[in-house]
């Protein structure tokens, strides 16, 4: 894969994949992003749902934004490589080509991620 839009649509389709225990918030051209559906405290804030993951399209990649690596750093040391390269800051991807191993990895990854929460009954 290697336009945004085709991209977008693989990461968007990735988390649709968990609806439930996830929930939609957003859905527009620049911004997809879910969260979980039980009431919980979200730093000192009571929320209607812990947030997950955001996808956003920009111009040169596409972006998934996603909140288990990092409030759970130490749970995704084992991402490969290739995967940890795309990885900008403490919990954005930017993705330009989704090789088949990085496409497989990444839904290993929000499956990861969604047992944990679920788990930690965040979501």
């Amino acid at each position: 894969m290697n336009s945004v839009e085709e991209i977008r649509g693989f990461l968007k389709n990735s988390l649709i994949k968990h609806i439930p225990p996830l929930r939609i918030n957003k859905d527009k051209e620049d911004v997809f992003e879910v969260s979980g559906t039980k009431e919980t405290m979200q730093g000192k804030q009571l929320v209607s749902g812990f947030y997950f993951a955001s996808v956003v399209p920009k111009p040169k990649d596409a972006r998934l934004y996603f909140f288990p690596i990092y409030t759970h750093p130490s749970f995704f040391e084992s991402i490969t490589p290739e995967l940890r390269k795309c990885l900008k800051g403490k919990s954005c991807f930017h993705f330009k080509r989704l090789s088949q191993d990085l496409q497989s990895e990444i839904e290993l990854m929000i499956e990861k991620g969604i047992t944990l929460y679920s788990k930690e009954g965040l979501i």
